[in-house]
C-alpha cells in the first residue's frame, strides 16, 4: 500500500471502540451529515456522492472510495488521471495493457472504467464492445477518454456501448464531471 494512500485512510478513518461497525456507520451518517432517521430503523437515503462505510480487517469503519479503472497504453496519461482522481477521493487503478481488462475488472471490481481508444493489440472500441457484450461486466459504465474527437468517433463509441466520451486534452473539470456522473 502506498504511503500516501495509507495516510489518506488514516485521516478518513472513523474510530469507535465502544460501538460495532454498523452503529459507527449509522452514527456517522446521522450525526455528522445531519440526517435524522425517521423511518423506524431503515437506512436513510443519501445523496449520490456520499460513500457508504466499510469495515477493514481491524474492525474500524472508514468511508468507501469508489474505484475507477484507467485503461491507457500511455503511463503518463494514467499518472495524470490517477493524480486528478486521488485528489477527489476516488481510488484509481491504472492498467497499460488492454488485453488484461477483464482480469483487472474481476480482481478490482471498479465502479467506472476510463478507456483510451488508440491502443496496441486491442483498441478501446473493441474493449468496450467486449465488456458490454459480457453479462458480468455490462453494467459497469465505460467512459472513452481519447484524442479522437470527430462526431463519427463519438457516434462509433456510443454504438459500441460507451456511456460517456471525454476528448484529450481534457480539463480537470471535464474528467471529474464525467466520472461523477457515472461513479
Amino acid at each position: 500500500m502506498h504511503l500516501k494512500l495509507r495516510q489518506q485512510r488514516q485521516v478518513r478513518r472513523f474510530r469507535s471502540a465502544a460501538k460495532g461497525p454498523t452503529d459507527a456507520c449509522n452514527e456517522l451518517i446521522n450525526k455528522d451529515l445531519g440526517i435524522k432517521d425517521t423511518s423506524g430503523g431503515e437506512m436513510p437515503k443519501l445523496a449520490a456522492d456520499v460513500h457508504l462505510c466499510s469495515v477493514d480487517k481491524y474492525g474500524e469503519s472508514s468511508p468507501v472510495q469508489k474505484k475507477v479503472l484507467i485503461v491507457d497504453d500511455s503511463p503518463s496519461e494514467v499518472r495524470l488521471m490517477t493524480g486528478l482522481l486521488e485528489k477527489e477521493g476516488y481510488w484509481p487503478v491504472g492498467l497499460n495493457d488492454p488485453r488484461r481488462v477483464e482480469e483487472a475488472i474481476t480482481n478490482d471490481r471498479p465502479n467506472v472504467i476510463l478507456l483510451d481508444v488508440v491502443m496496441p493489440d486491442r483498441n478501446g472500441f473493441q474493449v468496450c464492445r467486449d465488456l458490454k457484450g459480457n453479462a458480468d461486466f455490462s453494467r459497469i459504465p465505460v467512459i472513452m477518454v481519447t484524442s479522437k474527437d470527430s462526431a463519427s468517433d463519438k457516434f462509433w463509441g456510443q454504438q459500441q456501448g460507451a456511456d460517456g466520451y471525454v476528448t484529450k486534452p481534457f480539463t480537470r473539470e471535464e474528467l471529474l464531471r464525467a466520472v461523477r456522473r457515472f461513479a
